[in-house]
């Protein structure tokens, strides 16, 4: 009675999970020992699922650990790699566990990028694997019924969770084998088992009769659930599985409804209600004789059936003889309680024991994207601050150079050249002068050019893969069943966009640049000649020396060197406010531990007021600082304005030397820009590579998934039939050939395979001698007719057997068709020749009451008569019988 159900395992392709995993720790770790060591870990993990999958698993526990070892690890490392179509894309390819396919179509399969898949398709496994180690166990000790109940324990609750969770995990229509109605039949039957385990614990302890009847009747219970959803479902049937699956379920029902009904006329007889306990062994009895009847192909009840009867032969006999106590109806007895001592495992990774997490130091993509957002929202911080700073230091620098400071405070003898701007030359010519901002200027347009050919080569890719599969989906219509390229590309189009936003305001930038050099250019080109052609070229004026000891030029000067100390403290303050570092990833793993989420905006912003307040007020303390000075330095230059003789040539020499002051500051900036410039270009080409070594991955992905779909419409193409079906008209049929139809029943009928016919009993024939006494020799033919033979008692193949005449009856052979022209005395092996008599052509017998034909066997009455004859005779040697 003791016939379990177990589940086969699913069958996967090889997946290469080294290569995308490795290039995405390349790009995303550059720190070379954390790489090598992630690196470690993708070898690892692929090495792991080719031992839970690439080999046949036995029905043994460390199998199960394996797979549950990769299960864990697959829910580890989700959170931790963006596993989806459009960044780091992985196909998995299943195929379904029940489905077994045709000669030239195959199996059914199905191909996804998605991690979740490989989960749900692993778990799957799992189950299986636990319901056949489940099955294997010995259940006459201890150990194997513990084993069982906890295998099938485990088994319901995966089927359990994968109902509940492949529809969002999958987010399309998946395989039969894992959809929500297969996996819930499986989850029931396997509890179902689990609870006949402990009837069999109960039983083989020997507990009392009221428990066990109440173990029984929960057991029926939960198999009568399993046999529903599993006949009721439209989609089961059809698999052969389910198919040898229902009878069993059916048969158990009845059985475990049998063994209640034994225990619980037990218990009633303990009552001495012994009415009761004959109507439940009767009922017990008819229960049994339904599955002999049903099912005993696929269960036998045997022992329990002969259990019943004993017990029921001695309650009649008691209640006949002593009792005389009333047998109720079956209706009227009172309902037999249940007892549930199973529950479907809860699904909680980790479920192996020995699992260790391969990427534990590994933070997950939640706390990447977090981290990459605040990295954001600092640098926004920093530039915003330094930015600040920066402009004031270019407002400062603009207002002293309209003023010709400090080169007037300097040119107080009026022929020579001001210490100031010979500085300023001297370090225009450091810094390369006009050389080295024509290269950067000639670099930038190259830069460029290649940035928009790597967007351009990208976006040209994600085109031409939309625009093949547009054309494939409207070929294949609704068989073309993934998702579209120009839905799952949305993405990565935004962020080409945004590249390419990018690249169009690089562009307005650098021309912004280059006016402002081609404005400056001829005051830059002087600040680079020799300091005698510099000299040459400065207008002189009329000799201001009386102003060398006033007041005011002691003020002035003090006033730009309180200002040149602000802009040193700029300086330092800049540094400062970039070399903030401030690690986030132990908050937001914290946020993601207590909370399951992450509200990064709120975290980021309280650490960034936190870390750069201080920072920003003393920013503001500078440029108060700085408005003070200048509104001084103004103030104080109108006085040495108005004590300064006037006259065409100083306003001549006064307005070179600002141009000369502007020429040098527009060279440091113009300078810094171009080389941010030119590194922002070669750091965007560094991102642009990743997007398109994206871009090129997911196509790729895409045509391993385009070209395994193919294949698969092209197999069940293959299947599906080349013409309609039509009906076959009623004269080709034969009506004595096709079955009667059964009557229907409400409980499943298991296909019973066609009998042949019973052959009849062969004909008996007397052979005859072949000459009688005084007859010429054997083998000496006479003048009239050959000699009689007894003919073939039956010919080997097709050809019909011979038959002695009956009377009143004669036998109509085919027409133009001779049997036996193959065995006669001319056509034999010359080995068998001499031991043949001559060959006798067949005669019709004679008429009731005339004598037989001469030469002929005299005709006999058989008992019987042949009504038809068979297509297939009994196995005969076509020679006679000695």
């Amino acid at each position: 009675m003791a016939t379990f159900i177990s589940v086969p395992l699913k069958k996967s392709s090889e997946v290469d999970l080294v290569k995308p995993l490795s290039k995405f720790v390349t790009a995303t770790y550059p720190a070379a020992e954390e790489q090598a060591d992630y690196i470690r870990s993708v070898e690892e993990l692929n090495k792991l699922r080719k031992s839970a999958l690439g080999r046949p698993l036995d029905k043994h526990e460390s199998s199960l650990e394996i797979l549950l070892r990769y299960y864990d690890q697959l829910c580890a490392v989700e959170p931790k790699f963006p596993f989806s179509e459009n960044q780091l894309c992985l196909t998995f390819t299943w195929k379904d566990a029940f489905d077994k396919g045709s000669l030239f179509g195959g199996s059914v399969k199905l191909a996804l990028a998605s991690l979740g898949y490989e989960k749900t398709c692993v778990l799957f496994n799992g189950a299986a694997l636990a319901s056949q180690i489940a099955s294997e166990q010995n259940l006459d000790s201890d150990e194997g019924l513990k084993a069982a109940a906890k295998y099938y324990q485990l088994a319901s609750g995966a089927f359990g969770h994968i109902k509940d969770t492949v529809l969002s995990a999958l987010n399309r229509e998946p395989t039969m084998d894992i959809s929500p109605e297969t996996v819930g039949t499986l989850s029931l039957i396997m509890l179902a088992q689990a609870q006949e385990v402990f009837f069999l614990k109960a039983t083989s302890d020997k507990m009392k009769d009221a428990i066990i009847a109440k173990l029984a009747n929960q057991t029926a219970d939960f198999y009568g659930d399993a046999f529903k959803q599993c006949q009721y479902k439209e989609n089961l049937p059809k698999y052969f599985y389910f198919q040898e699956v229902l009878p069993v379920l059916a048969a158990k029902h009845c059985i475990m409804q049998a063994n209640a009904e034994l225990h619980q006329s037990l218990l009633a007889k303990q009552k001495k209600r012994f009415g009761e306990e004959i109507a439940r062994l009767q009922h017990a009895t008819e229960l049994v004789k339904t599955v002999s009847s049903r099912y005993d192909e696929y269960v036998s009840v045997k022992d329990l059936s002969d259990k019943i009867s004993r017990a029921l032969t001695a309650a009649k006999k008691d209640n006949d003889f002593i009792y005389h106590d009333r047998v109720p109806e079956v209706k009227d007895l009172e309902h037999i309680g249940k007892a549930a001592l199973v529950k479907a495992s809860t699904i909680t990774p980790p479920l192996s024991a020995k699992f260790t997490d391969l990427f534990e130091k590994m933070v997950p993509m939640a706390v990447q994207q977090s981290m990459s957002v605040y990295s954001q929202r600092k640098a926004e911080t920093v530039n915003r601050l330094v930015g600040t700073m920066r402009e004031a230091t270019n407002l400062c620098n603009g207002v002293l150079a309209s003023l010709n400071l400090p080169a007037a405070l300097e040119d107080l003898s009026g022929d020579s050249i001001p210490q100031s701007i010979v500085e300023k030359a001297r370090a225009i010519v450091q810094q390369g002068g006009l050389q080295s901002i024509e290269q950067l200027i000639r670099d930038l347009p190259e830069l460029l050019t290649r940035n928009r050919e790597i967007l351009d080569e990208s976006l040209k890719m994600l085109g031409d893969e939309e625009s093949t599969d547009s054309e494939l989906r409207s070929k294949f219509s609704q068989r073309w069943n993934r998702t579209p390229s120009g839905d799952l590309y949305k993405p990565l189009r935004a962020e080409g966009g945004n590249f390419r936003s990018v690249l169009d305001k690089a562009v307005q930038a650098d021309q912004v640049v280059r006016e402002r050099y081609n404005t400056h250019c001829e005051m830059i080109a002087l600040l680079c000649k020799p300091e005698a052609e510099l000299t040459a070229a400065i207008p002189s004026a009329n000799p201001v020396k009386t102003l060398q000891g006033s007041e005011v030029v002691s003020v002035l000067r003090s006033q730009l060197a309180q200002l040149e100390e602000v802009k040193k403290e700029r300086e330092g303050l800049e540094v400062e406010i970039k070399g903030v570092a401030f690690d986030m990833s132990s908050s937001f793993l914290t946020a993601l531990a207590q909370d399951g989420a992450i509200n990064e905006e709120a975290l980021s912003m309280s650490q960034l007021d936190q870390s750069y307040g201080s920072y920003s007020q003393r920013v503001q303390a500078s440029l108060r600082s700085q408005e003070e000075l200048l509104g001084k330095v103004q103030a104080s230059h109108q006085e040495f304005s108005k004590l300064k003789q006037s006259n065409s040539e100083a306003n001549d020499r006064e307005e070179v030397l600002k141009k000369l002051a502007s020429a040098h500051d527009s060279y440091v900036e113009i300078t810094s820009n171009l080389r941010e410039g030119t590194k922002f270009y070669n750091d965007l080409t560094e991102i642009l590579l990743k997007f398109q070594n994206k871009c090129s991955d997911i196509i790729f992905a895409r045509k391993t998934e385009r070209d395994e779909l193919l294949k698969d419409l092209q197999q069940s193409i293959a299947r599906e039939p080349s013409a309609p079906s039509f009906n076959v008209p009623a004269y080709q049929t034969n009506p004595t050939a096709a079955d009667p139809t059964p009557a229907p029943r409400t409980v499943f009928q298991p296909q019973v395979k066609a009998q042949p016919p019973q052959r009849p009993p062969p004909p008996v024939f007397t052979p005859q001698a072949a000459s009688a006494p005084g007859n010429p020799a054997d083998n000496q033919p006479q003048p009239g007719n050959p000699p009689p033979m007894a003919p073939p008692s039956q010919a080997q193949g097709p050809p019909y057997p011979t038959y002695q005449g009956y009377p009143g009856y004669a036998y109509q052979m085919p027409m133009g068709y001779n049997p036996y022209a193959a065995y006669g005395q001319y056509n034999m092996p010359p080995a068998m020749q001499p031991n043949m008599q001559p060959y006798v052509p067949y005669q019709q017998a004679p008429a009731p009451g005339q004598g037989g034909f001469p030469g002929t066997p005299p005709t006999q009455q058989h008992p019987y008569t042949y009504q038809q004859q068979p297509q297939h005779p009994p196995h005969q040697p076509y020679y006679p019988q000695q």
